[in-house]
């Protein structure tokens, strides 16, 4: 189970104040628990059961294990939506399954560079995730690899190792068919960055060994009960109510931090989730990710003593798995750590983890996302958890959390630098 403590926040806000907060978005609770008045080609993830359901995710295991028959290395050909969630797991659980690389989120030579000298030597499938195959840099990317490939392998043994993700009827649909790559439709009624429990994402988390069944589970549980919960025991509402608030109050930074650098892609993915869905017509809180202990040195510092224009969201895995736990020896030289003799880091981290929550408060709102484990059904649970509570944050914003206009604005500038227009 996921919980949001919400203590420190209520402590520096007042008594009662976050509670009128929570009451008032009671009926944005209920639109968004229905989907009502969202674009039904938007919200195919509120039913996690559509993308995830028992079907989807036997042909999910099944193209799996085709692709560890066929490689040992898949690549996920993405950008933004298409790559952060599925990174994010396996970043953070490090599955013994296929080896999983990610590209075409950059324009970088070197990094392209670098991609395919890593490649060499394995034997590769490429998955080329486009909803719009005229994305500049998965298409470049998918271009660049496809032509390596090819030269490895041959074009006829290339072509059974494409698998490409996309719009039906789309340009990238009509070229799986006419070179033999294999097609996946991306859901049609889910936009990029909320599609974590599609199979957008869970064909590589299953190939990379991740147990998506468990994945999806959670999933399943945290949106049922965050849409059939009241107004005020609805975990969702409250986090969207906490930062509603804050901006209200004149915040313009959420941090988002966590002292397990295993969460770090996490992070990322949650700030393309907010920063793509709130931050339009002027409005929003801009989502800023802080990996501590590490940045408790640099940005500590500017929470601490800085301009306080933020609040501060920290997510706590509460329960150590296997490989969490790191005792400190005794030492017979008098390095002055003595009083750490025979403690567990775990329990070192978490102390500095309270340490800090209670310092950052004496300045600003903070709040705390209780993760039990860090596992793959708890994985679900965040996911669903920040999609739906995204949803209802951007409402209480009074913006459409479903299109990215400023995203496609440096598109059109670029495309027409690179001559596209005259193509």
């Amino acid at each position: 189970m996921l919980t949001l403590d919400t203590e420190l926040a209520r402590a520096f806000w007042g008594e009662g104040v976050l509670d009128v907060e929570v009451a008032a978005g009671a009926d944005v609770l209920a639109r968004c628990a229905a989907g009502a008045g969202a674009p039904k080609d938007a919200i195919g993830w509120l039913d996690v059961d559509k993308w995830a359901g028992k079907k989807e995710l036997e042909h999910v295991e099944e193209l799996a294990t085709r692709v560890r028959e066929r490689a040992d290395t898949l690549v996920l050909i993405g950008v933004g939506g298409s790559n952060n969630a599925s990174r994010a797991v396996a970043e953070a659980l490090r599955p013994a399954g296929c080896r999983v690389v990610y590209a075409g989120n950059t324009l970088s030579a070197a990094e392209l560079n670098r991609v395919m000298d890593e490649l060499s030597g394995h034997d590769v499938v490429l998955d080329c995730v486009a909803k719009n195959f005229e994305t500049l840099e998965p298409g470049v990317t998918f271009r660049l690899l496809r032509q390596w490939l090819e030269s490895q392998v041959g074009t006829a043994e290339a072509a059974r190792r494409i698998v490409c993700t996309g719009t039906p009827e789309s340009h990238l649909e009509t070229l799986c068919r006419e070179h033999g790559w294999a097609f996946n439709p991306f859901p049609a009624d889910v936009g990029g960055r909320f599609t974590a429990l599609t199979p957008v994402h869970l064909l590589p988390l299953a190939a990379a060994g991740v147990d998506v069944r468990a994945l999806a589970e959670g999933a399943r549980a945290e949106m049922s009960a965050l849409r059939a919960a009241s107004a005020g025991e609805n975990c969702a509402l409250c986090y969207a109510a906490v930062r509603h608030l804050a901006y209200e109050r004149g915040c313009a930074v959420e941090l988002f931090a966590s002292f397990e650098p295993r969460l770090r892609w996490l992070g990322l993915w949650w700030q393309q989730l907010f920063a793509e869905s709130e931050g339009k017509e002027g409005r929003g809180l801009l989502p800023v990710v802080a990996s501590y202990s590490e940045e408790l040195h640099s940005l500590g510092q500017f929470v601490q003593d800085g301009s306080h224009v933020m609040f501060e969201t920290f997510l706590d895995v509460t329960t150590p798995c296997d490989g969490d736990s790191c005792s400190v020896g005794d030492s017979s030289v008098e390095d002055g750590f003595g009083y750490l003799d025979g403690r567990d880091l775990w329990d070192v981290n978490h102390a500095a983890l309270a340490a800090t929550q209670r310092a950052h408060a004496e300045v600003l709102p903070v709040v705390t996302l209780g993760m039990e484990r860090l596992d793959a059904e708890h994985y679900g649970r965040l996911f669903a958890f920040f999609e739906f509570s995204c949803y209802i944050s951007a409402t209480l914003l009074g913006v459409n959390p479903f299109d990215q206009p400023g995203v496609e604005a440096y598109k059109h500038r670029m495309f027409a630098a690179l001559g596209k227009d005259a193509c």
